[in-house]
């Protein structure tokens, strides 16, 4: 299942501060629906990212009843990323990361 959709970046503050771009609830609402079949553990799913020219593997996580992409630091400085701005996402679900 492959996913195109831009939504805001936000910083999740804490002991290391950690970056995010909720999906939007139509998708999250989709990927809950096949949550069972990709599932590794504790909700969390396989994803392939790409963002600019920036493509990695990582895991989509729901929070809130929607879904959570974290965004890495290198992606975020290669790609001048700013808080608040919106992040145009491809996202695909995988098998694995």
């Amino acid at each position: 299942m492959k996913y195109s959709f831009s939504e805001e970046m936000f910083n999740w503050r804490g002991p290391a501060p950690h970056y995010f771009v909720f999906l939007p609830v139509e998708i999250s609402d989709e990927i809950k629906l096949l949550a069972a079949s990709f599932s590794y553990g504790w909700g969390a799913i396989a994803v392939e990212v790409k963002i600019g020219g920036s493509t990695w593997e990582t895991a989509i996580f729901p929070k809130d009843g929607r879904y959570l992409v974290p965004i890495k630091k290198a992606v975020r400085f290669g790609e001048k990323l700013e808080v608040g701005e919106p992040v145009q996402i491809e996202l695909e679900l995988t098998a694995s990361v």
